[in-house]
């Protein structure tokens, strides 16, 4: 978590550090917003990514534009999986 410091507060994106190895840290806490497994419309993947960025200095389209290029979520046909990032399996 201290690598968010900075970037995350109060469970909102305040900025995206330019620094791809930081910014990877802060797009794992983003990407767990999403469930792995379902696929969301472009729609839905706004709604979180904006709730994300309200009152921040990111836009949620750059967000959602990097966690892809990261391979954080896919997309096809306009919908969205998570196809990257960790992922607490045992519920920890």
């Amino acid at each position: 978590m201290d690598g968010l410091r900075g970037f995350v507060s109060d469970g909102r994106l305040v900025r995206l550090p330019a620094r791809q190895s930081r910014r990877r840290v802060v797009l794992e806490q983003v990407v767990r917003s999403f469930e792995p497994g379902r696929r969301f419309p472009e729609k839905e993947v706004d709604v979180v990514l904006r709730a994300w960025c309200a009152g921040g200095e990111t836009d949620h389209v750059t967000v959602r534009r990097h966690l892809v290029d990261e391979g954080m979520l896919s997309r096809e046909h306009g919908l969205y999986w998570r196809s990257g990032g960790w992922v607490d399996v045992l519920g920890c």
